[in-house]
């Protein structure tokens, strides 16, 4: 595998990625500054990848520790090289979600990310890329899948946070209708007056506040270029939801 070494957040995070395929964009580094974590957490990146996710939330948070769950060999040994470039604390896992047993860092997390694949096998046109396919593609676990193994290994009011598709909403809240609540979503628009691309879903393990839909971000100026409030955030700001 042919890989580039690429810089995060204004260069404070180093990510070793596959040159052609599947790479990191702007909703990893989104997912990432949403999380509410602070020193001395830890937080469990279902799906890693490279690891775009877990090095940015690493990289804005000092003293988190990040977990790492991976089922493809190659992209568990680049998330680890991360690890050890930016000298992060953690442990990557080559594992697929579904295989995680029950007891699996049952209730000691505090908080989960995930950015699972955009569609169901049903829906979708896979990439003739591999990468890009298990990236953008359902196989073998779905949206309920994903969100089980987070409620299994958060804490009580413990977070999750995805960022998938707005047109997913409903499966996405569908999903977390067990176990979860206190519910904020927050939509991500390409432009001013355009709808939501996608979204942002945080939500409490044993919540019990109501559904909350936020303001949420305008990523792009109509020129293209990115907004005053996006630029910060791709530069390390927080993002409250």
């Amino acid at each position: 595998m042919e890989t580039t070494e690429d810089l995060l957040l204004d260069g404070r995070v180093r990510l070793i990625q596959p040159k052609t395929g599947y790479r990191a964009a702007v909703d990893p580094v989104l997912l990432a500054a949403s999380v509410p974590a602070r020193e001395g957490e830890r937080a469990v990146d279902l799906g890693c990848g490279a690891g775009a996710v877990f090095a940015c939330l690493a990289g804005r948070v000092a003293g988190v520790e990040v977990i790492g769950v991976e089922r493809d060999p190659a992209m568990a040994d680049l998330a680890r090289r991360a690890l050890d470039l930016n000298g992060f604390t953690g442990r990557i896992e080559t594992a697929d979600l579904t295989d995680l047993p029950a007891t699996w860092e049952a209730g000691r997390i505090d908080h989960v990310v995930a950015n699972p694949p955009y569609l169901p096998s049903d829906r979708a046109d896979p990439s003739p890329d591999a990468g890009r396919a298990a990236a953008g593609v359902e196989a073998g676990a779905d949206l309920a899948d994903w969100m089980a193994a987070a409620r299994r290994c958060l804490r009580h009011k413990g977070t999750v946070t995805v960022v998938h598709r707005a047109d997913r909403l409903d499966d996405i809240l569908s999903a977390l209708s067990r176990g979860f609540g206190s519910v904020v979503v927050f939509p991500l628009f390409p432009k001013a007056g355009r709808d939501a691309g996608r979204v942002l879903v945080r939500a409490v393990r044993g919540g019990r506040a109501p559904l909350r839909l936020a303001p949420g971000l305008v990523l792009h100026e109509a020129d293209g270029a990115y907004t005053a409030a996006a630029e910060a955030i791709l530069r390390g700001a927080p993002l409250d939801l």
